[in-house]
């Protein structure tokens, strides 16, 4: 280390990456430890997973080409689906409109004003049923950006899937089911922090046992990221609880290799390409020492960190969107560069509206001329042995562990999403950024440097307000023609098992069998659990 800080010393200064450390003008050997490449960088598909996770990597297969789309009524979010499909994507990602997501129906007084507008209503196993109608789901990979209700969307899911003759054992996909980070940086929590891990140890189980192939749970940063995360702040605030999980997880009776090859991860691309290979180079490696040093795994598949990667909507602009196509291109090749598994690349209308059929459309083709016109694909790790991003990563990673002792001080993730600690570290970032984008810093093009005089017209896609009246209608038919004593004695069930010990899941999917609602099913745990008020609105 002191070779390398004289060597650093003699350099003229460098400028500030996003996690705060400096980015050098120039790289050479004396920036590396001599046992990074020996001990650390290691080979593709073997520990500790520095270069990638599998030994091939995208020589072998590309990644899976997600696109996140859902808005409206289930049947108009299908007809994006079909178009998606047709387009070449491999793999559908749903948006959920924020009373799903929260656990309320289209018709409860809270929901009024946001039925439909962020993602796609889903009320009923009615609601699934239209969504995925003519989706081959027995060859269609689906991932569902669902948190607190998590455990009903993905019983919908399969619900579904059996009445479409697919066996639960060849669904495939993923829940984000990542409800610690709600409480940090996002919002849609229902349940308290504990009740909330419950849940995921339950959903862990039963998926264990009755759908194998589907990942159970997404453990994300890019919400974290979103809202003003450093990379560093990203990948140790998101691996701190990882860690949570599978904490919880062996608490409740797991064996850790039972249920960590299912884990999966899902994090930002920004702009600054060359640190974000550099977060995902170090995630990967702290996770797998984590893996196999604290928690005793012996599974190679549980020490690999496999993530999904979302561009950045953040750094998306409603000035000049058409520029938005190349700074989604950049990131993309970012998350590609360093070694994603699965990859939506955003539309360059999205900080206007929701995208259009065409601006989907193009977000999809920017990862088909990554993966099919660049030369990116036909090496593993194109960036290994580079002092820029192997410095780069050393330094990421050094400043990501910083940080999760610091929460492991604290008493663990949970324990420090109680005390505030990540919330607060995020909205310094995110103040810091702000200021330096306000005062010309940090440059943002079309916005303080390079803009227009007067913006062309721009015809956002909309969605119809008669949607939320239409899924009123649905919902007052659906109770209509329903056995109420049938849901009613299903619910009595899961508050008994939500009360007890019994795996809540088994009554969950027979209540949603016998056609309860979303709302009711998420009632009956609040009944039980309780919600969680935060710790700034005591």
């Amino acid at each position: 280390m002191k070779d390398r800080a004289e060597s650093a010393a003699s350099r003229p200064a460098g400028r500030p990456s996003e996690s705060g450390f400096a980015i050098e003008p120039v790289y050479g050997p004396d920036d590396l430890p001599g046992w990074v490449p020996a001990e650390k960088l290691g080979e593709p598909g073997r520990y500790p997973y520095t270069r990638g996770v599998y030994p091939t990597m995208y020589t072998g297969r590309t990644w899976t080409m997600r696109q996140y789309a859902g808005f409206g009524t289930a049947v108009e979010s299908n007809r994006r689906y079909h178009q998606l499909i047709e387009a070449g994507s491999a793999g559908l990602s749903v948006a959920f409109d924020l009373p799903t997501q929260m656990g309320y129906d289209s018709d409860a007084p809270v929901a009024h004003g946001e039925v439909g507008k962020v993602g796609v209503a889903i009320d009923s196993v009615e609601d699934m049923r239209l969504l995925f109608d003519g989706i081959p789901l027995d060859r269609v990979s689906t991932s569902m950006t669902i948190n607190a209700p998590a455990a009903v969307l993905l019983l919908l899911y399969q619900l579904v899937g059996e009445e479409h003759g697919v066996a639960p054992g060849l669904l495939s996909g993923t829940i984000q089911n990542d409800v610690l980070k709600e409480y940090i940086a996002r919002g849609t929590y229902i349940y308290p922090p504990k009740a909330s891990l419950r849940l995921v140890s339950d959903i862990f189980r039963y998926c264990q046992r009755e759908l194998a192939r589907f990942n159970t749970i997404s453990i994300s940063g890019y919400h974290m990221a979103e809202a003003g995360a450093t990379p560093a702040q990203e990948i140790a605030f998101t691996l701190a609880n990882g860690i949570e999980y599978v904490r919880a997880a062996i608490g409740a009776g797991l064996d850790v290799d039972e249920f960590a090859p299912r884990l999966s991860f899902f994090f930002v691309a920004r702009t600054s390409l060359l640190e974000e290979v550099a977060k995902f180079r170090a995630a990967r490696r702290i996770w797998a020492k984590v893996m196999r040093e604290e928690f005793g795994s012996r599974d190679p598949r549980s020490q690999m960190l496999r993530f999904h990667t979302q561009t950045a909507g953040v750094q998306l602009t409603a000035q000049q969107p058409e520029i938005n196509l190349v700074r989604v291109a950049i990131q993309g090749l970012a998350a590609v560069l360093g070694g994603t598994q699965s990859l939506h690349t955003n539309a360059y209308d999205e900080a206007i509206a929701l995208p259009t059929e065409k601006a989907a459309r193009l977000a999809l083709r920017t990862q088909q001329v990554l993966a099919y016109e660049t030369d990116v694909t036909k090496t593993v790790d194109p960036f290994a042995g580079s002092y820029a991003v192997e410095s780069l990563t050393e330094e990421v990673e050094e400043a990501a562990l910083e940080l999760m002792a610091t929460v492991e001080d604290l008493g663990g993730a949970v324990a420090a999403i109680e005390k505030g600690y990540q919330k607060a570290e995020i909205e310094h970032s995110a103040y810091r950024i702000a200021r330096e984008i306000d005062n010309g810093e940090r440059v943002v093009v079309g916005v303080n440097r390079f803009t227009v005089a007067e913006e062309e017209p721009y015809e956002p896609l909309r969605v119809d307000p008669a949607i939320e009246e239409a899924q009123r209608s649905r919902l007052a038919k659906l109770r209509a023609n329903r056995s109420s004593a049938d849901v009613e004695r299903h619910l009595a069930a899961l508050r008994a098992a939500a009360a007890g010990t019994d795996n809540v899941l088994y009554p969950m999917k027979a209540a949603l069998a016998a056609r309860a609602t979303v709302g009711e099913v998420c009632d009956a745990l609040r009944e039980v659990w309780g919600v969680y008020t935060p710790t700034d609105a005591l």
